[in-house]
Parts: structure tokens; C-alpha cells; sequence
């Protein structure tokens, strides 16, 4: 039941990232923008081929690579050799798995991702509802593991 309503989750953000991707496209010229809350964060319509701060531009295969991977040990880890993860940790990796997923959909139908959010406060790289999921999801993950998930540090008795 767990893992259908983690699926669910996963598929949902994938809904979300891609009903709001539609709308950006649809609505908004590539390189065009429109203010969102004005001082902080305006929609502006690129297409990044690579990750953040354009890092490894243009090598599509190695997102899908790496995605495949994630797929894979996700997969093993919850069916096979389950980690001391609790359920709050599982909806993070959902979180982080879903927005992959959203923006692996951009990359093999569309060869680049689909970003829109600029903040104006900060230099920082556009970006999508996907990256919202992954770094959240990442930064959450990471510190209930570290401060509050005491099962994951103990050692296995022999």
C-alpha cells in the first residue's frame, strides 16, 4: 500500500511539473517573460540542455543514465534489501524521484528541459517545478537521515 501511494505521489509531481511546463511553452515566447511576484520571481521560458548553471551541457545520456541507475537501486532497495528508511524519508525519495522523472519526460521527448522560474533577488540558475521536487526533497531527505532517523546509524548485530 506504501509503495502504491509513494508511486502515486511521484506520478502526481510528474503532473504538476508537466501541466505547468505546458502553460509556460503555450503561453510564453522562449526567452520571453512575465512577472510572477514582482521583485522576487518572474517566469522566463528557456530550454537548458544540461543542469544547473548549465553544467554537462548538451550530454543528455548521462541524465538517462544516471536516471536509469536511481530507477534501478530504487527499485532493488524497496522490494530486495530495504534501508531503515522512515516514511517521511520514503516521501522525500518519492519527492526527488518524481521531479526526476518530470524533467527525463522534457529530456527524452524534448532533447532539453523546460525552466521558468527566475528569481530577481539572487543570481541563481531558472528553474522548474521538477527542480523544486529534487531540491527539497534532497535537502529534507538529508537532514531527518542525519538528525532524527537513529534506526539508519545502528550497526547490524552479527
Amino acid at each position: 500500500m506504501q509503495f502504491l501511494f509513494l508511486s502515486l505521489l511521484a506520478l502526481g509531481i510528474v503532473g504538476v511539473d508537466q501541466l505547468v511546463k505546458y502553460l509556460i511553452v503555450a503561453n510564453i515566447p522562449l526567452y520571453g517573460q512575465a512577472p510572477l511576484v514582482p521583485g522576487i520571481i518572474k517566469l522566463t521560458y528557456v530550454q537548458n540542455t544540461g543542469a544547473a548553471f548549465s553544467m554537462f551541457q548538451g550530454m543528455q545520456w548521462l541524465f538517462m543514465v544516471i536516471f536509469a541507475a536511481l530507477t534501478v537501486l530504487l527499485i532493488f532497495e524497496y522490494f530486495k534489501k530495504p534501508l531503515p528508511f522512515t516514511k517521511f524519508e520514503r516521501f522525500c525519495i518519492a519527492a526527488i524521484y518524481g521531479g526526476g522523472l518530470g524533467n527525463m519526460i522534457d529530456r527524452v521527448a524534448l532533447g532539453y528541459v523546460v525552466d521558468m522560474f527566475q528569481t530577481e533577488f539572487i543570481t541563481f540558475p531558472i528553474f522548474n517545478v521538477a527542480d523544486i521536487f529534487i531540491t527539497c526533497g534532497c535537502i529534507l531527505l538529508m537532514v531527518h537521515v542525519a538528525f532524527f532517523n537513529k534506526s539508519f546509524w545502528k550497526e547490524e548485530k552479527k
